[in-house]
């Protein structure tokens, strides 16, 4: 297949059309760049991507009188009998290091793109979206919710099975305090509602789909999160994801990243993804394994004890040198995640493998628990 067969036709959700700095009035630009530079460096970035690279405006957000859009980028195959990857950034708006590090691996794999015959043929094989920045309302408010006040990993309608963490796991007493999940009759804020139109547009019936969600603020170690946050009891495809941790670890045993189910450290409601990992993975013969890379901030407030007076610093690396290490660190996990998609077939528990591997992941992971 030629890699221009691959271009998108055009769709029913509004063609890409960067908002760029020319587009918007003097005022409204300083203001951007004052307050998310990430976007127009994001902007810039479309610009220069090669013609068979697609961007769409998922949504638009209303902020100070600014919209600021919603991109998904995406490239190769977009028959559904391909596998997938997913890639998500700024989900909260303080942690903008998720943003950084998703537009560092954009900007590699679209530098990579105008060379690397081998990334061309691996396009022809899988599916890639990119969307750096969900939230870009918080962001630029330089807030962890979106402009609602709603943090948008507890706006799911998903409740936990057993006591949550006081007010981490979710609440809805007040949108003035963090971790707000918004009322139950509104159903789920428009970033979220973006976010579940693009995954059933572009993952919904694939045979196998991958998804990194890029956060940052918990422990002085990087960890690697899958469902559930729900409950603590296992999900049905542990096995698999067991196989995944295990290809992991031998293809890089050197590596830094604690691989864990989130529910080991506290159990919260309305998380996002076991809200679409129950919702793709019910009634279809496909597999859909959402992950979070939650980057441990703790290790650079360490290092510089003077950043916990500061909103930013506590999520982010403020020193130049720790920002260029987070950028380039995360680098080889993309390609990884890239290579274990389109060669899904290639590690996959067959019938006889998934015994042995589901009590693996049980005795590791949850003391023995039995599935339910």
């Amino acid at each position: 297949m030629n890699i221009k067969d691959l271009i998108l036709r055009p769709h029913s959700l509004p063609a890409f059309s960067p908002v760029s700095d020319a587009m918007r009035s003097p005022e409204h630009a300083r203001l951007v760049r004052t307050y998310i530079e990430e976007l127009p460096q994001l902007e810039r970035m479309l610009k220069a991507m090669p013609y068979f690279m697609e961007s769409t405006v998922e949504t638009t957000v209303t902020v100070d009188s600014l919209e600021l859009p919603v991109y998904s980028i995406s490239a190769g195959n977009p028959d559904k009998s391909a596998p997938a990857l997913l890639i998500v950034g700024g989900v909260h708006g303080i942690e903008r290091i998720g943003s950084h590090v998703v537009m560092s691996m954009l900007h590699s794999f679209i530098e990579k793109s105008r060379w690397d015959k081998g990334l061309e043929k691996l396009l022809e094989k899988f599916r890639i979206v990119v969307v750096p920045i969900l939230n870009p309302g918080g962001m630029y408010l330089n807030l962890r919710c979106n402009p609602g006040g709603v943090d948008l990993m507890r706006n799911s309608p998903i409740e936990a099975t057993d006591k949550i963490a006081f007010l981490v796991g979710g609440q809805r007493f007040s949108k003035r305090f963090a971790w707000y999940r918004g009322e139950p009759e509104r159903g789920m804020e428009p970033e979220n509602i973006a976010l579940e139109n693009l995954i059933d547009r572009e993952l919904k019936g694939r045979p196998f789909s991958l998804v990194l969600d890029c956060h940052s603020g918990f422990g002085f170690h990087d960890r690697i999160w899958f469902p559930y946050a729900y409950r603590r009891r296992p999900v049905r495809k542990i096995d698999t994801i067991m196989a995944m941790k295990l290809l992991w670890e031998s293809t890089y045993p050197y590596h830094d990243y604690i691989f864990e189910p989130q529910s080991n450290h506290y159990l919260t409601h309305g998380d996002l993804w076991d809200y679409f990992y129950k919702k793709l993975n019910k009634n279809q013969a496909g597999t859909f394994l959402p992950f979070t890379l939650e980057m441990g901030s703790w290790k650079w407030v360490k290092k510089r004890p003077r950043q916990l007076f500061t909103i930013k610093g506590l999520f982010n690396p403020e020193v130049p040198h720790r920002q260029d290490r987070v950028m380039r660190r995360h680098l080889v996990l993309f390609d990884f995640l890239m290579n274990a998609a389109v060669n899904y077939q290639q590690w996959m528990p067959t019938p006889s493998e998934v015994p042995r591997l589901r009590q693996m992941a049980l005795t590791h992971w949850y003391d023995g628990a039995v599935i339910k």
